[in-house]
């Protein structure tokens, strides 16, 4: 393979006009505009390639040097998962000062599920229609119910209000209990199955990969809830 610059391209007709003048020289030539670059299939005389452009606005340049794509790079675990582990390190946090000197290992969960919900719905609310695509991506009721992924965020929302406000603890924790083991059940089926699929955590503003901190943060919920209905 030999490439050469083209010079004077500026849109798709241009591609077409100057790959049909190459043609005639050199068939199975590769024109395209972003770079302007012709692609010859083995060895090619330049002189032929500028013979056949003649008396048009367009010129061969040749051999183009073509830099190979930068390596793509790779980004460590804590940069990936900075977002979620800055929020949660916040939620604690805004929990345990709230407390003040009365900490209570009860109540400093109490707070960090309300923060979660309250927090978690805040970015799925940011873009609802957005979430419910990619919640539907792995979740086993959005999937087969699409409206669940609309009403979810609301949810999320509502048991957020009901810790803070310590609303029917019971009731409260059942429907963590659910809600949340049911939604881990799909996200541990999506692991398992090693699907590179987006977390939908914090709905769609961060590129968080599915995978086991995704379980962690589910199971995790369903265990801090069932320790409260345990209690």
């Amino acid at each position: 393979m030999t490439t050469f610059e083209i010079t004077g391209m500026t849109c798709g007709g241009c591609v077409k006009r100057v790959q049909a003048k190459l043609e005639a020289v050199a068939p199975g030539v590769q024109i395209q505009l972003t770079p302007p670059l012709a692609t010859v299939p083995g060895p090619m005389d330049v002189a032929a390639l500028q013979a056949a452009l003649a008396g048009s606005h367009y010129s061969v340049i040749a051999p183009a040097v073509v830099a190979p794509p930068p390596p793509a790079i790779t980004p460590s675990w804590f940069a990936t998962y900075r977002p979620l582990l800055l929020i949660a390190a916040y939620i604690l946090g805004a929990g345990l000062l709230v407390q003040g000197a009365q900490l209570s290992g009860m109540e400093t969960m109490r707070y960090f599920m309300a923060g979660f919900f309250l927090v978690f719905s805040f970015f799925k609310l940011l873009d609802v229609a957005a979430f419910a695509d990619a919640y539907a991506g792995y979740d086993l009721l959005a999937r087969r119910w699409r409206p669940w992924g609309f009403i979810y965020p609301f949810v999320e929302l509502a048991l957020g209000a009901a810790y803070l406000a310590h609303f029917q603890p019971v009731l409260t924790n059942a429907v963590t209990l659910v809600v949340m083991g049911f939604s881990a059940i799909g996200v541990i089926s999506a692991v398992l199955d090693k699907r590179s699929i987006r977390c939908a955590c914090l709905g769609t503003v961060f590129q968080l990969p599915m995978s086991t901190v995704t379980i962690i943060e589910d199971v995790g919920m369903v265990a801090m809830a069932a320790i409260a209905l345990a209690m």
